[in-house]
């Protein structure tokens, strides 16, 4: 199976651009204003209209009021939520889009019971902060303790073009999400690391 590719984070109309040169599936926009890697609706519409056809735009939340979301939704059209927070269930599946929930593996010791409180999840990112933590970090967890749920398995937390192969050789996910480790400082992507981690995963691929 092919391992699809996201780019998260993406800030700057330049990285977009080279994302779709590298063939890459989605790229992750973030609407959460904690994140360092916020983006506002004007700048994400900008990035939104260069992306070609079955390339996918992903709005990412963090505890947002559904205002804001509904805000986004409007404005950039984006094809898939994405929700790190504590959203329950029924609240991500309110807004008509279709959406992934971020498992955050720092904090949960029954990932399946998790998962199972979002049903209606279009897959699951498993990510290695605590619950109520932004993602971005770097940092990896036990590749191990990923769970099979069921669903498509996105696989994320601290990947980078040296450590990808690995983690996608023991944990199989759908797709990998990488942010930080491909970035020169947060929002700042490099075109080097970015050409070399979707290089590893194709390796991994086989």
């Amino acid at each position: 199976m092919t391992t699809r590719i996201k780019f998260c984070g993406i800030t700057r109309p330049q990285d977009a651009r080279f994302a779709i040169e590298l063939g890459v599936d989605a790229i992750g926009l973030v609407f959460t204003r904690r994140s360092q890697r916020f983006l506002g609706i004007s700048q994400a519409r900008e990035i939104r209209r260069m992306l070609p056809p079955f390339m996918s735009a992903v709005a990412l939340f963090m505890d947002d009021a559904p205002s804001w979301i509904e805000e986004v939704i409007a404005g950039v059209q984006p094809d898939l939520l994405q929700f790190h927070g504590a959203e329950a269930g029924p609240f991500a599946a309110s807004f008509s889009r279709p959406y992934v929930k971020v498992v955050p593996m720092a904090s949960i010791d029954d990932a399946a019971a998790y998962v199972g409180l979002h049903p209606a999840a279009s897959g699951f990112v498993l990510d290695s902060h605590a619950l109520g933590a932004l993602g971005g970090t770097g940092e990896t967890f036990d590749w191990k303790r990923a769970p099979r749920i069921g669903k498509p398995t996105i696989l994320a937390g601290g990947l980078d073009p040296g450590n990808v192969a690995q983690a996608i050789a023991l944990v199989r996910p759908y797709a990998v999400d990488v942010s930080s480790g491909i970035e020169t400082a947060s929002g700042i992507k490099e075109s080097g690391k970015m050409r070399r981690f979707v290089e590893a995963v194709r390796a991994a691929d086989g």
